[in-house]
């Protein structure tokens, strides 16, 4: 009877990540979708190379106020409700983008959905980790990994078969409408699946709800571990002496406070450097121009838009296999080494790219430069600096850590967005470089950020959380670490 439970507990809490992971495939859908539209957005509205660069670039600036504030409205509407929030913004930003009449009023739109980014890239893993068991949080974190992957792989394909055999005309006048609009599809399923979930059971422990909490985890949980979970999260707000909000502001404000206080320390300091580092790395390798910019850096060496968008679908494929890859070598191989590899493989393909915009060479070399470049980015920076980032930060500073480091990610995307196609377009480099400079320009960034991970990131494979201070610690003062298998032996005395 227990193992029944179990297993239709399982099967349970894995409908409701999949229903979940419809954000993050919206957060890659949203994000993605301007790759296709961008050309005939910018022929449509007459954009400079500043003003596409704002079109692409300001659903970044939405999701940095979204991430802002989603978790505040997480803690006050709840975890599904905010879902729903984010859910209605996509619907909202798709149609009226499509819609759009003036390139201010397409900005505005596109804004709201940068918004529901941020609110999904927050909540949806929020939501995913509180409803998992301890032992399944990792999974779950890979599913919604994996789903902005797949969310920008779909609308690949979505773009290249609206584009497909029709007039560029058509294309600058309504196919980028159809584009931007197509998100409504995925944005109504997203909603429909929520009302299908129940709410986080730690919100309502959080909000004295708690026999509404003990029914929700009566449905995937042992009944003699309900009761010991919920006295668990009671505990943990003001050591179970209250619940509610003022407990919960309370819990809060001592933890931003010992936050402070600890990040005080330069161990600490180092840490959440290196954390914000990792994180703004990851996009000033240059990702966003393959995401954002693909089909128009694929348009210039291949015969057609059509045959461009097409090959950034494939692009999205190689994409997942990537991320595959590298979910099944990280645990194996290590962060470190996995980064190495992957830098180098990034490194190589963009000089490769850069050359081919330099000597102007004509057939698949772009491509195959772009899919050498997103394998090399999967396995490393797009899985190992997540995985680093839920490792390295110790308990004390852990919330603001985060923060400063997604703060560091969103910013750096921003940059990377509204630069490129201000680089593209500048004569001068175009004169200087024939369009290899910012190609180039990523993979000297990528070989700077690799020189700074062999210096302050140590491995971290197989080190308990307790230990990681004191391993950054050695790393940051020796540039080394001695005996590595002290914090191995540290591990298997813990366990």
């Amino acid at each position: 009877m227990t193992e029944q439970k179990s297993s239709s507990g399982i099967g349970y809490i894995l409908s409701i990540c999949l229903v979940a992971a419809l954000g993050g495939i919206l957060f890659g859908y949203d994000t993605a979708v301007i790759s296709g539209a961008i050309y005939s957005i910018t022929t449509y509205f007459d954009l400079s190379s500043t003003m596409k660069g704002w079109a692409v670039s300001s659903v970044v600036i939405g999701s940095i106020l979204g991430a802002l504030g989603a978790g505040y409205l997480a803690n006050i509407l709840g975890r599904r409700m905010t879902m729903m929030t984010a859910a209605a913004l996509f619907l909202v930003s798709a149609l009226g983008s499509a819609l759009a009449p003036a390139f201010w009023f397409y900005i505005v739109l596109r804004l709201a959905g940068g918004v529901a980014v941020g609110i999904a890239s927050v909540v949806s893993p929020m939501y995913m980790g509180e409803l998992a068991p301890q032992h399944w949080r990792g999974r779950t974190l890979s599913m919604f990994q994996q789903s902005l992957v797949v969310g920008q792989t779909i609308v690949f394909f979505v773009n290249y078969f609206i584009a497909r055999d029709v007039a560029q005309e058509w294309l600058n006048n309504y196919g980028w409408r159809w584009m931007l609009g197509s998100e409504a599809i995925p944005a109504v399923l997203f909603a429909v699946l929520l009302l299908l979930v129940p709410e986080s059971p730690r919100w309502c422990i959080m909000h004295g709800q708690h026999d509404r909490a003990r029914r929700i985890l009566a449905r995937f949980t042992p009944q003699k571990d309900i009761e010991p979970m919920v006295e668990e999260v009671r505990h943990s707000l003001d050591g179970g002496k209250s619940s509610g909000r003022r407990a919960m502001n309370r819990q809060l404000h001592q933890e931003k406070r010992s936050s402070r206080s600890a990040l005080k320390k330069p161990v600490m300091m180092g840490i959440a450097l290196v954390g914000i580092f990792l994180s703004a790395a990851q996009q000033l390798s240059g990702i966003n121009v393959v995401m954002y910019y693909a089909p128009t850096v694929l348009s210039g060496v291949t015969d057609s838009t059509g045959s461009a968008l097409l090959q950034t679908g494939y692009i999205g494929l190689i994409f997942i296999v990537g991320n595959l890859i590298g979910m099944y070598l990280i645990d194996r191989v290590g962060r470190v080494r996995l980064l190495t590899i992957g830098s180098l493989a990034c490194i190589v393909s963009m000089a490769v790219l850069g050359t081919v915009f330099w000597f102007d060479v004509q057939g698949y070399t772009a491509m195959l430069a772009i899919m050498v470049y997103v394998t090399g980015y999967a396995i490393s920076w797009g899985c190992c600096s997540w995985t680093l980032l839920s490792e390295i930060f110790p308990n004390s500073i852990r919330e603001s850590g985060m923060a400063l480091a997604m703060g560091a990610q969103w910013t750096a995307g921003f940059i990377v967005a509204q630069t490129f196609p201000m680089m593209r377009g500048s004569e001068w480099l175009n004169d200087m470089f024939n369009g290899a400079f910012p190609f180039w320009l990523f993979g000297a960034i990528t070989l700077i950020s690799l020189l700074i991970v062999w210096r302050f990131v140590p491995e971290t494979k197989g080190v308990p959380l307790e230990s990681m201070e004191t391993l950054m610690g050695e790393k940051f003062r020796q540039g080394r670490v001695k005996d590595f298998s002290q914090y191995r032996e540290r591990d298997a005395q813990t366990a």
